[in-house]
């Protein structure tokens, strides 16, 4: 199969992306990518290189990435007005929402919607998009990206060679969408997947992962200097998190990375525990200098575990202080693999705990990353589609 991955990438990521290569807004395509992916920023190209190694020519798309799809454009002779990344600024979500929304783009398309936002790619995004599509001719195409490449457009995209079309989303989409257009849904929730298949969709689970080769490329493992830290998005929609890392940085030296929320109150304690943004490779080292990796997931996960958080850390070897979910012990056995706790008070006991004892943190921390490595990478996440895929084709 020729395999397609659409995705997209969050404005500010993009932002530092271009600050910290001056220049490469110029570049070729191949440059542009390539510098796009040696970031390690998200899924960078795990999919396609885990297709690729299994026999399917694969690549990725990042759809709203205007500097490097107008490279590709001029590289393939269409004309394009250059436009930098995020320059729809006026129209674009707000940071907290943007960072937010993967993987629960679908969940907050409405609120886009009800404050007259809105995500879609423009006429000559999907112009540029289109050309791409017709010019690999892809057996299959995974759409990582259903709040900018909707299903309207998916149903254009059909319409080119007929590929079969999978559909990967988190939280519990809108309704109303034309969601049949896709072969198959998937998600790392099990009531994502039956929320489809309750409309009649196909849909599977397939969680989330990590990507071996990160550790080749990162630099040398840093000596731990950090007591406690919290990589993420703090916004209104995690609430939950919000109370719980207030109570830790009341306790102990908490350090957040992550952009400084305009809605967090000014009498917040956790003003003076932001450090700022790290993308890639930089927020895979925080993870490594830290003693004790926090997880809360977003309130909208409800009591399904399954979020990148799990799986980033745990790959690089980092001690991961996570919350209980229901299903958990099916992706991580508890206590063993990762550290569990259910109440904001089992949190400050962990963290204490794990302060404590130097030894029983690195066991944890070694048995996590051995679980990842046998059963959460990127090469076992794209055999299952592979599988889906074949099933997909039977069906038609």
């Amino acid at each position: 199969m020729r395999i397609l991955v659409l995705n997209a990438d969050y404005p500010r990521f993009l932002a530092w992306l271009y600050q910290s290569h001056p220049g490469l807004e110029n570049a070729s395509y191949a440059a542009q990518m390539a510098a796009r992916n040696a970031s390690l920023f998200g899924v960078a190209d795990f999919y396609s290189r885990n297709f690729s190694a299994s026999g399917h020519p694969a690549a990725e798309i990042h759809v709203n990435n205007s500097w490097l799809q107008s490279a590709w454009a001029r590289e393939h002779g269409l004309p394009v007005a250059i436009a930098p990344p995020g320059a729809d600024a006026p129209r674009a979500l707000p940071g907290w929402l943007q960072r937010a929304v993967t993987p629960f783009k679908p969940l907050l398309r409405p609120l886009a919607r009800k404050i007259g936002l809105s995500p879609r790619l423009d006429t000559q995004a999907e112009t540029i998009l289109l050309a791409q599509i017709e010019d690999f001719r892809p057996d299959l195409i995974i759409n990582q990206d259903t709040f900018h490449v909707n299903a309207s457009l998916m149903r254009r995209i059909k319409g080119i060679g007929n590929p079969i079309l999978i559909g990967m989303v988190g939280i519990e989409p809108s309704r109303g969408e034309d969601w049949p257009v896709y072969d198959l849904m998937m998600s790392q929730l099990s009531t994502t997947v039956n929320f489809f298949r309750n409309l009649g969709v196909r849909a599977e689970v397939n969680h989330l992962a990590f990507e071996p080769a990160i550790l080749d490329a990162l630099p040398a493992a840093p000596e731990p200097d950090l007591d406690v830290s919290f990589v993420g998005t703090v916004s209104p929609d995690h609430r939950q998190r919000i109370a719980l890392l207030e109570a830790v940085a009341e306790r102990y030296d908490l350090k957040l990375f992550g952009s400084r929320p305009q809605a967090l109150a000014a009498s917040s304690r956790l003003h003076r525990c932001f450090q700022g943004e790290v993308w890639g490779a930089d927020m895979y080292q925080v993870l490594r200098r830290s003693r004790v990796t926090l997880n809360s997931h977003i309130d909208l996960a409800g009591r399904e575990a399954g979020n990148m958080r799990l799986f980033e850390a745990t790959g690089v070897g980092a001690f991961l202080l996570t919350d209980f979910k229901d299903n958990l012990h099916t992706l991580f056995e508890p206590a063993r693999e990762v550290a569990v706790w259910g109440s904001t008070g089992d949190c400050l006991a962990g963290i204490a705990r794990a302060l404590a004892d130097e030894g029983s943190r690195a066991a944890i921390a070694h048995a996590g990353q051995a679980r990842t490595m046998q059963q959460h990478t990127y090469g076992h996440r794209t055999r299952e589609i592979l599988e889906f895929a074949e099933q997909a084709r039977a069906r038609r």
